[in-house]
């Protein structure tokens, strides 16, 4: 594989409902979270080619995304970043050597005029031995 350099795919603002947070009134009524990704990927091949085959299909790394937060509780949103990480990093199908995910809870519970609270965790794919 050649070297990545700085070829990426952005998807931004992907919204689900989830029941995470270290709060009783988190677990039992759903609440909107927001995930942004960033991922690194050899981008050469599709620009050349114009051929799906070639890059990473991120209707399916969205849909890794949306199982993740629609999926088991998490305490924190920090753990539910780590999930998506290793979720989108699997859906990639081996093109992805990095993700940057940003996960966004759009309504926290704090006594104060808060848009959202957000975690952002960059993990690389494991390399084989």
């Amino acid at each position: 594989m050649r070297e990545v350099g700085g070829d990426r795919i952005e998807l931004r603002g992907l919204r689900a409902l989830g029941t995470h947070g270290a709060l009783p009134e988190e677990r039992g009524r759903p609440q909107p979270f927001e995930v942004d990704l960033d991922l690194s990927v050899d981008l050469h091949a599709a620009g050349l080619s114009d051929d799906l085959a070639d890059t990473v299909d991120y209707g399916a790394v969205a849909a890794a995304a949306v199982a993740v937060v629609e999926g088991p509780h998490a305490e924190l949103i920090e753990k539910l970043a780590e999930r998506v990480a290793r979720a989108v990093l699997g859906a990639g199908g081996g093109r992805v050597t990095e993700a940057t995910v940003t996960v966004r809870k759009l309504r926290p519970p704090v006594p104060a005029d808060l848009r959202s609270a957000a975690v952002r965790v960059t993990r690389r794919a494991e390399t084989p031995r």
